[in-house]
């Protein structure tokens, strides 16, 4: 009798094995890529270094929102530990600038100061740094009085290639304080600065000081200068205000920047929205009424005086409208307004301030990027002041993005943010 053999497959449990990682591999790198890949217009510098950054920058945010939720703190609290980690730097001085730490009027700030020559006196800059008035370098979360790297490498630049004073503000933080301690502490250390003894200390000509900010420090040192102005305590006045990119208004998440750059890096409208909640101490539930404008509808008659400080359909340029158009609810949120009436305060919406006051203001520089949903709000701004009759340089960055100019070190360094801040610091130059 004859027996057929048939042969069976042998089972290998390396190939097995092998099949499984390949497959896993597969899985993760689609799981990666699609987390990592957000459409981002060509147009915009370095899209692909963006969209890793931002990448990155999601991933801690959603770490800290997942550490508060079971229980481990403030999710703003643990992002801002974890960026002044990566960017931590302890003060250190060179043979051409000194860096020391003090306090003016209660304020913890960082001087940077160019080598002394006797009877020079220097020309100063006030910087307020960004971090939607939550995140940034303040001493009270970074270990042994260490800095963030981008803003102490900034501020450093500044002072020596301008051979000027520079005088960074560590204002409290969100969550520990909310609107108006941030602005209190800048507008006290700014006071203080201003006094003749304490600019004479400094060798400072208290005719050639400037305020600067970018960000949310744009919004403050907005609303810095505009304070001055009617301080009549006030001696000295500054003779220049420079804002990259500020965030000056809260009542229009669609103007036509907003409406364009909504899901653009680094910067979401959503984002946005949130980091002003904060700020105002706001309920989070008014996210979403917010994004659509029902906390600015047309029957809430709270907004009257100031509409037409927001009408961008006439404060923007046509190349800058294009084709989207206002959204303006009928029926709206009331109980927005009413529980934050900071949004209609100037000290927290400069843009809003009345024509009365821009009149009195400095000669302005004003920084905007393409692909930013605050692009509208510097421009707005612009167009404010120059009705005003203030002198005004807006520079705009068609391949800019916000937050490009502290992008400027290693592995972080975007072309656009270097171009942004050798342009910055050749007008203060030029023009202070």
């Amino acid at each position: 009798m004859s027996v057929l053999l048939r042969s069976f497959p042998v089972f290998d449990p390396h190939f097995v094995m092998m099949r499984a990682t390949v497959l896993l591999m597969v899985i993760v790198t689609g799981l990666i890529g699609y987390y990592v890949y957000v459409p981002i217009p060509n147009t915009v510098s370095e899209p692909w270094k963006l969209m890793l950054l931002d990448a990155t920058f999601r991933g801690v945010q959603d770490m800290c929102h997942l550490a508060q939720q079971v229980g481990l703190g403030h999710h703003l609290k643990a992002l801002n530990f974890v960026i002044t980690m990566f960017e931590m730097l302890a003060p250190q001085s060179s043979e051409t600038v000194e860096v020391s730490d003090t306090s003016f009027d209660g304020v913890q700030v960082r001087v940077f100061e160019p080598k002394k020559v006797d009877g020079e006196l220097k020309r100063s800059i006030i910087y307020i740094h960004g971090g939607g008035w939550a995140l940034g370098s303040a001493s009270k979360y970074i270990a042994n009085g260490s800095r963030m790297r981008s803003y102490d490498h900034l501020c450093r630049k500044m002072a020596k290639d301008m051979n000027a004073v520079l005088v960074s503000i560590e204002y409290r933080l969100v969550p520990e304080v909310h609107f108006p301690e941030q602005l209190n502490d800048a507008y006290s250390a700014t006071k203080y600065f201003l006094q003749p003894e304490v600019l004479s200390q400094y060798s400072v000509d208290p005719n050639r000081i400037a305020v600067s900010g970018d960000s949310a420090g744009g919004n403050l040192a907005a609303a810095v200068t505009q304070q001055l102005v009617v301080d009549s305590s006030i001696k000295f006045q500054l003779k220049l205000q420079a804002l990259i990119y500020p965030v000056l208004q809260a009542l229009d998440f669609n103007t036509p920047s907003y409406q364009q750059n909504m899901a653009t890096p680094i910067l979401y409208k959503h984002v946005m929205a949130r980091f002003w909640l904060e700020y105002l101490n706001g309920d989070p539930s008014f996210v979403q009424a917010m994004l659509v404008n029902n906390h600015t509808a047309s029957n809430l008659s709270q907004l009257t005086s100031v509409r037409a400080h927001l009408n961008w359909t006439n404060l923007l340029p046509q190349s800058l409208i294009k084709n989207y158009k206002p959204v303006i609810q009928v029926m709206g949120s009331p109980q927005v307004i009413k529980a934050l009436p900071a949004l209609l305060d100037p000290r927290a919406a400069p843009l809003i301030a009345d024509k009365g006051i821009l009149q009195l203001l400095p000669r302005a520089y004003i920084l905007t990027c393409e692909h930013d949903i605050l692009r509208d709000d510097g421009i707005m701004y612009a167009k404010r002041l120059e009705d005003a009759g203030i002198e005004v340089t807006l520079d705009h960055y068609e391949d800019g993005f916000h937050g490009a100019m502290i992008f400027a070190l290693p592995p972080t360094n975007f072309d656009v943010g270097n171009r942004i801040m050798n342009n910055y610091i050749n007008w203060l130059d030029k023009n202070l």
